[in-house]
């Protein structure tokens, strides 16, 4: 079985759910599979301008790209409408259509809406054959994801999500919602007293994970600081991604508590197997990630548009508290103290909505599906 993987750089999420994706096929046996950043290989000038302007958008000018987001949502799509990102599909379908041509994959993945548009053109204009398998990476399905109806499947990251779905044209035999694909090693659990050993944590003192994601979005110096002067005594694991300049500012700080301040790791999944909660903002793969590890979530700082509706799913799921102006740090971690059973609460939900074994299901479902036919 051959597999064609494509993503879009804007962020990092799509591009590590392809990577975990790709890694799990790999360890099957009998299947080539090969990753493509799809606008790189189409159009260099357009990879840079999404990629670039996503991390402008969302960290440097997060109300207007919050309006666009709500604007695309409340837009009503119509039989003869077409946008610009469908004329631009059209176009790169055929550039694409030769490189699927030439490699001819069996299954093509999209972990990104914009690749799975230019998918859905080549299904429609040019029949291709292959199996299209589209991935919904956050909790709520983008706006555009209406124009992708004609793939053979629509991963989700739960079955609450079906009247999404539903809502947006797709039937139930199209939808697998087998969870976001995460990297395998979230689907196992290392005894917590075990992994704190590993890195020289406290063993038995409350422990916060705090993130920002891969590229260390949100105030991770404030939240920290804010941590720190809360009047009870905890232990914090910070990881601040690529962001070197909070890196940078908060090894400069003495702090009063237990700090651990990190910079862009790949053992993230160690250090979810140390935490007793994490404090992060809501991206779709960390959400998952720390589902999978049962681990309740404090939410900071979403981007504007798919985090909002993040947290909205998690909240809603009773699996996250929600950090606000007028719902502050303390007061959250004063009820984890103060109600132990908030956290034993929480962490049952969690077992209901976490799929730790996303990737795993996936791609054996993809596989057996391939063999049958």
């Amino acid at each position: 079985m051959k597999v064609l993987i494509l993503s879009i750089t804007a962020g990092e999420g799509h591009n590590s759910t392809a990577k975990a994706i790709q890694a799990q096929f790999e360890s099957m046996p009998n299947i080539e599979c090969r990753t493509l950043d799809t606008y790189e290989y189409l159009n260099k000038f357009l990879a840079v301008t999404v990629s670039e302007g996503y991390l402008i958008s969302t960290s440097k000018v997060p109300k207007p790209y919050s309006k666009f987001y709500r604007l695309a949502e409340k837009r009503t799509k119509t039989a003869d409408d077409i946008t610009a990102l469908r004329l631009s599909s059209k176009v790169m379908a055929k550039k694409l259509l030769r490189y699927t041509n030439v490699y001819k994959p069996d299954v093509v993945i999209c972990t990104h809406i914009f690749a799975a548009m230019i998918i859905d053109e080549m299904k429609v204009k040019h029949n291709s054959d292959f199996t299209a398998v589209g991935i919904v990476t956050d909790f709520k399905f983008h706006p555009f994801w209406e124009e992708c109806i004609h793939f053979d499947y629509i991963v989700t990251a739960n079955e609450l999500m079906n009247i999404q779905a539903f809502k947006k044209g797709y039937k139930k035999s199209q939808i697998l919602p087998l969870g976001i694909p995460i990297k395998p090693q979230f689907a196992l659990r290392d005894n917590q007293q075990s992994a704190r050993r590993k890195l020289e944590l406290e063993q038995n003192k409350f422990t916060l994970l705090l993130m920002g994601g891969s590229m260390g979005f949100g105030d991770i110096v404030k939240n920290a600081k804010i941590l720190d002067d809360i009047k009870v005594d905890f232990q914090t694991v910070v990881v601040c991604g690529n962001n070197r300049q909070a890196k940078e500012s908060l090894d400069k700080i003495e702090f009063k508590k237990k700090f651990i301040i990190l910079g862009y790791v790949d053992y993230v999944d160690k250090l979810m197997d140390a935490a007793d909660c994490i404090v992060t903002k809501p991206g779709g793969l960390t959400s998952s990630e720390a589902l999978a590890k049962g681990l309740p979530i404090i939410i900071v700082n979403p981007i504007p548009g798919q985090e909002d509706r993040n947290a909205e799913f998690l909240l809603n799921n009773g699996v996250a508290m929600f950090v606000t102006d007028t719902c502050p740090m303390d007061e959250i971690i004063y009820q984890f103290f103060y109600f132990k059973e908030k956290i034993t609460n929480m962490k049952r939900n969690i077992s209901l909505i976490g799929k730790p074994n996303s990737t795993k299901n996936l791609c054996e479902f993809l596989y057996n599906n391939h063999n049958k036919h």
